[in-house]
Parts: structure tokens; sequence; C-alpha cells
């Protein structure tokens, strides 16, 4: 038996099976299926690292499929692969299949075996953590008055990053005082809670008063991998999601107007994603993100503010390490 790490390679179309094999065989244990049921079963029965499907495919779309991979095999890191940006699509991998990367086609060879080569190692970290995750699940049946406890004292602040009151208003109706609740205008109002309090969840429009923020919400994840990122708005620019998911990696994006049912569970789901998280602290490798290029960027693309913010953060951190 192999003891390579196992991909699984969904697609509907022969030749992209055929391209992504001999691509990827040399180093990993490749299996590849035309179908969505078949690579459910596939799940189903041995241990599959890493999925990657295609999305438009005529049985079973790809999101569709990653969110049940999700539910058979949650340690399983999934990726979306599709030459279409379907804004559908893309929210309900997001959203459903929560998934690492979103894969153009065409793709570049060097990007895509990076990308897989950074799946593959997380999940292989997520094996090992495996037990540790079982472990802190049985804790919690078996003491729940100790659980109790750290819900109560885990008190979690949720930072709002949002032009619009309302939206505020109706994040602190359904926080029902479960959480402290903060309101940011301004991104530089955001900044200074972000220094002040430990924010755990992020919830934001990508755009302040008519200046797209989506570099600064980028930025703001590579530096503190431990936010999780609900992304609350009406604007609908595929390219800016699709960077959104693969250099902010957020967690839900919810459109506006605000649905309050969805918006609910989706805070739900994120508080509890993060709690588990800080539970088991590995899982946060399914958080890495990819770079976002301010090498070869100008200064000019991303926010001074949030690069100050970030500067004076770092300096504090040196100055208590010495």
């Amino acid at each position: 038996m192999s003891t390579k790490p196992t991909i699984l390679f969904v697609d509907d179309e022969e030749r992209i099976l055929r391209s992504l094999k001999i691509l990827f065989m040399t180093r990993y244990n490749v299996i590849t299926t035309s179908s969505g049921y078949d690579a459910l079963d596939i799940v189903k029965q041995k241990k599959v690292h890493v999925v990657v499907s295609d999305q438009r495919m005529p049985i079973m779309l790809g999101a569709d499929l990653l969110r049940q991979v999700k539910s058979i095999s949650p340690n399983s890191i999934r990726l979306l692969l599709t030459g279409y940006s379907d804004l559908q699509a893309i929210v309900a991998s997001v959203n459903e299949g929560e998934i690492f990367r979103y894969i153009n086609k065409p793709w570049q060879t060097e990007e895509i075996k990076g990308t897989i080569a950074k799946a593959v190692d997380i999940a292989l970290r997520l094996e090992k953590t495996a037990q540790q995750i079982q472990s802190v699940d049985s804790e919690k049946l078996e003491h729940p008055a100790k659980t109790e406890e750290y819900l109560t004292t885990k008190r979690l602040n949720l930072l709002v990053l949002d032009e619009d009151e309302n939206t505020f208003n109706i994040i602190s109706k359904l926080s029902d005082n479960a959480y402290t609740t903060y309101w940011a205008r301004t991104l530089d109002e955001a900044l200074h809670m972000l220094d002040a309090e430990k924010i755990s969840l992020l919830i934001s429009d990508v755009q302040l008063n008519g200046e797209d923020i989506t570099t600064s919400i980028k930025v703001l994840k590579e530096y503190n991998h431990n936010i999780i990122t609900i992304i609350l708005t009406a604007f609908q620019d595929t390219k800016a999601l699709i960077n959104l998911i693969n250099q902010g990696q957020i967690y839900r994006f919810l459109p506006k107007p605000i649905h309050e049912s969805l918006l609910a569970k989706s805070l739900a789901a994120a508080v509890n994603h993060y709690q588990t998280l800080q539970a088991t602290p590995k899982l946060l490798a399914c958080h890495e993100i990819e770079a976002t290029g301010r090498e070869e960027s100008s200064e000019a693309k991303i926010s001074n503010k949030v690069l100050s913010f970030i500067d004076r953060i770092r300096g504090r951190h040196n100055k208590d390490s010495n």
C-alpha cells in the first residue's frame, strides 16, 4: 500500500484528469474520477488528504460535492478548481464547503503545485492532531461543568466594521449579550479597537465610505490568523471574493440586505469554529494564507494605516520579548 499522501481530483473532463495525474503522480497517490458520487464513495472508503473538484459538472456541482466531503471527512483539505467566476458557486464553496483555496483554470503549473503542497502539508498535520480533537470533545462530554466554565470565562469580542449603524444594531441583537460587540465605522476606529481589545470575530463590509478595504482585511488576517472573518456586503466582485478566500481565508460571505436567520447561523458557526481553534491551536494551519505580495507591489496598494498598526504591534512584541 502506498505511503504517499492521497489526492482526489474530480472533473468531468478526462483530459483535465489526465493532465493533473501526470503532474502529481510522482509525489502523491493520485485518484481521479469524473463523478461526484464516485468521489463521495472514495472519501468514505479511503483516507483522502486533499480533494480538488471542478465546479461545473453535469450531475453534481463542485461546491455541493465539497460540502458533502466536509461532512464525511472534515480533515480532508478542499479546493475548488474552475474556469468560471460564478459568484453563487464561490459563495457556496466558502459558506458550505469551507474551501482552502480557489484555483483558476487554466492553472499555472508552479502555482498549483505550491498550493497542493500546502494543502497536503496541512492535511498531514491535521491527521496528527485528530486524536487531540477527539480528546477535547470527550472532555466536554465528560465534564460539562468545566466546559460551561470555559465558555463563560472566555467571553468573545466581536468587531463590526461597517459604516451602517443598522448592521451593528442587528448583530448586537443577535448576540443577545452572549458576546461583547464593538462597532467601528472607519478603518482608524477598527485598528484602535483591534489594538486595545482581543477581537475574536471580525464582521466587515469590504467598502467603507466608498473605498475598497479588501487589501486591509487580507493584511490583518495575514498577521493575526486567530481572527475569524465574516464578510457582510452588497459588493459582488468575484475577483475580490476569490482574493479574500485565498489571501484572507474568510470564514463566511453573506449578502446585504441582511438575512437575520442566515447571519445568526453564521455567527454561531463562527463562534464554535473559533472556540475549536483555541482548544486545538494546530488547526490554525487550515487558515494559512497566501502572501499578499507586498514585496512586489507598491505600498500605495496597501493601507498605510494597517501597515503602521502592524509595525506598532511588532514593536510591542519585540519589546516584550527583550
